[in-house]
């Protein structure tokens, strides 16, 4: 009998925490006393480990075990502590030698047949490992390949209890058994040359993608097959960028393909009938929502008004800042949402503008309280463009890889420009800069500032105009925005 120290890790938001776990044995029933976890997580955690222990072939120890996690204010998730509580019990019980716990992170939740179960964020814990100067992390065995691309520490995948007691007591560990998480998203297999006509919208479609501009489309179109045709034409996850996403893939628990560099953009469409915490994520269970599973990517929502308003209105500030920050049950989490918005509206809010049937009947004022919705989140949306049904036969549209080579020229460029700055897109450059670093050509400056005075434009829609031209220069490999490319950000902005 003894005392015993390993680690285990808990998140706040994506940032990883490593958590000190102690156990010490002594005399007394042969009971195991839990302390520092939330209360109403103890009995559930106490009964998974006697029943992994006795499952795994140990003999209940004749002593009272105390396991301790510190600190005791971090929020514990999934039982992701499950294995090093357990791991901290037998190792002062002496079932396992205490010196091979130095430097090790044990993450996992346990089964009650001693199996050990896959937790949500995994990734971001590892880094926390690895930051701290941990040089050992054993995982479930569901990680197999994930984890394979994480630098800086030795991590060990294991199915079950059984396994990690095996590996502490003589190094060797079962590493090929359990399911594998595929590395890597394919690419997407819907194709624009599937949309014929629609030259307006694919025009716009071309120009959010090279610029990272948010869309609305208005109309009866072909709105959601654009929509998820538009990550096939961004540029593929860079290294920076995928492990962004896979990090927030990890944490909210969706391992059905994790990006690696190069990998497609995401592609998130909630439903109108999401709750908030859905679309925004959530504090009290420490999980992303639709904004943060679409970063680096594109949020689609379809028939967007009819979305909450609570929803409309919250977009705003993380469609400003690329971030989403959660407040409540006394502590904050932040969660990236750097987010190529589209947003798809009918004329009217009736079920028969859609359908080819009777014709229309809602008056002006449904139609404008209708669209009236949006008024917050349009504020913020750079392109708009109509959509129309396809009634007659025309042509395929062109496919692709075409016109993912024209966006990834104008990124190309863009990037180039942009390559001592923290911005990575025309769209967040901010006011001041394109005043004074990245001023557009005379000519266009004073269109755009004719637009304002006969009332077309607002003053604060100016910079948003300005971004829209870089993008639409960048496009056509012009240095610098002239007025051409001013006019044509103006056709954009009125759709």
């Amino acid at each position: 009998m003894g005392h015993a120290f390993t680690h285990s890790a808990a998140l706040i938001g994506l940032t990883g925490h490593i958590l000190d776990i102690e156990a010490d044995a002594g005399a007394g029933p042969p009971e195991l006393h839990l302390t520092g976890l939330p209360e109403r997580s103890v009995g559930p955690a106490r009964d998974r480990i006697r029943a992994a222990v006795l499952n795994s072939g140990i003999t209940w120890p004749d002593a009272q075990v105390t396991v301790s996690v510190c600190p005791d204010s971090m929020p514990v998730y999934d039982s992701a502590a499950d294995l090093a509580l357990a791991v901290a019990f037998l190792a002062a019980t002496g079932h396992i030698p205490r010196e091979r716990l130095a430097g090790t992170v044990f993450l996992g939740e346990l089964g009650l047949n001693g199996g050990i179960r896959p937790v949500r964020g995994v990734l971001p814990a590892i880094r926390a490992a690895a930051a701290a100067g941990l040089t050992t992390v054993v995982v479930p065995g569901f990680f197999t390949e994930i984890t394979a691309q994480t630098p800086g520490v030795v991590v060990l995948p294991a199915t079950c209890l059984a396994d990690v007691i095996a590996w502490l007591r003589d190094g060797t560990l079962n590493e090929n058994a359990g399911q594998s998480t595929p590395v890597g998203v394919p690419p997407p297999t819907v194709d624009m040359a599937d949309i014929p006509g629609s030259h307006s919208a694919r025009r716009a479609l071309e120009v959010c993608a090279a610029g990272g501009h948010h869309l609305f489309l208005q109309g009866d179109g072909p709105a959601t097959m654009l929509a998820e045709r538009l990550p096939g034409i961004l540029p593929p996850l860079d290294a920076a960028s995928a492990r962004e996403v896979a990090d927030i893939r990890s944490l909210a628990g969706r391992l059905d393909g994790i990006p690696g560099p190069g990998s497609a953009p995401p592609l998130c469409a909630p439903h109108h009938t999401s709750t908030s915490a859905a679309i925004f994520g959530s504090v009290a269970a420490n999980r992303p929502g639709a904004v943060s599973l679409a970063h680096r990517g594109v949020l689609h929502l379809s028939d967007a008004p009819e979305f909450p308003s609570t929803v409309l209105d919250g977009l705003c500030r993380p469609m400003d800042s690329g971030e989403i920050l959660l407040a409540g049950m006394g502590r904050s989490v932040r969660y990236p949402a750097r987010f190529l918005l589209v947003l798809d509206a009918r004329d009217c809010p009736c079920a028969t503008s859609r359908g080819g049937g009777e014709p229309c009947e809602c008056s002006p004022g449904v139609r404008r309280r209708y669209l009236g919705r949006l008024a917050a989140v349009l504020s913020r949306i750079e392109v708009r463009a109509w959509t129309e049904p396809i009634t007659r036969p025309v042509e395929p549209g062109e496919p692709t890889s075409v016109v993912a080579a024209r966006v990834g020229e104008a990124r190309e460029r863009a990037a180039v420009r942009l390559a001592e700055t923290p911005w990575r897109t025309n769209a967040e450059i901010p006011a001041l800069e394109l005043r004074t670093r990245f001023p557009a050509e005379p000519e266009a400056v004073a269109l755009l500032r004719s637009a304002v005075h006969v009332g077309v434009l607002t003053d604060a829609a100016l910079p948003r105009l300005l971004r829209l031209a870089w993008t639409i220069a960048d496009l056509r490999g012009a240095g610098r925005p002239a007025a051409e490319d001013a006019a044509g950000a103006l056709d954009l902005w009125e759709g």
